[in-house]
Order: structure tokens, then C-alpha cells, then sequence
């Protein structure tokens, strides 16, 4: 057997997987979610329900930011970004 071009398999395309933005995106905006749904059921008052007109921003902000955050990474996962092989490599059985 030799181990010209035509008898290598070619190489295999690779999802992008932890390196790909949208992954970075959804964890850092699902984390300050979750930091604003704890702020907004823990640390919720009444002097902070008088600034913003009786609601709770912080619950409303952090769940919207969970949302957000977990469609991001669903994005990454159901659409991933397929890596192409580098052509400028050289083999691995080429001398250099």
C-alpha cells in the first residue's frame, strides 16, 4: 500500500465547538442572568420598586437575559460552524 494523495482519505471538515463566539456570548449573558434573577428575588425592596415605576427590573432584566443567553447557545448548537481543514499544512509522512 503507498500513501499517495489519491489513497489518504481526505481530511474530515470540525465543528468550531468552545471556540465559537455565540457559545462565549449565551454563557456571559445567561451568567449576568442568572446574577440579576438572584439580585431581583433576593435583594428586591421597595425604594427599588419606587425607581422604576413598581416593577422589578432586576427579575424582568434577568430573565430576559436567560432567554437571550440560552437561545444563543441553542443557536450555536442547532447552526454550528463547520471548521474547513487547512490546505497550507503539510502532510504528515512529507519531509521538510
Amino acid at each position: 500500500m503507498s500513501d499517495s494523495p489519491e489513497s489518504r482519505p481526505s481530511a474530515v471538515p470540525r465543528r468550531a465547538g468552545v471556540s465559537d463566539v455565540r457559545n462565549v456570548i449565551g454563557a456571559l449573558i445567561g451568567f449576568y442572568g442568572v446574577v440579576l434573577v438572584v439580585m431581583g428575588v433576593a435583594a428586591d425592596s421597595a425604594e427599588d420598586r419606587a425607581k422604576t415605576g413598581d416593577v422589578n427590573a432586576n427579575l424582568w432584566a434577568g430573565l430576559a437575559m436567560l432567554v437571550f443567553g440560552v437561545l444563543f447557545v441553542l443557536w450555536a448548537w442547532l447552526r454550528p460552524v463547520i471548521a474547513e481543514p487547512d490546505e497550507t499544512e503539510p502532510a504528515e509522512d512529507s519531509p521538510m
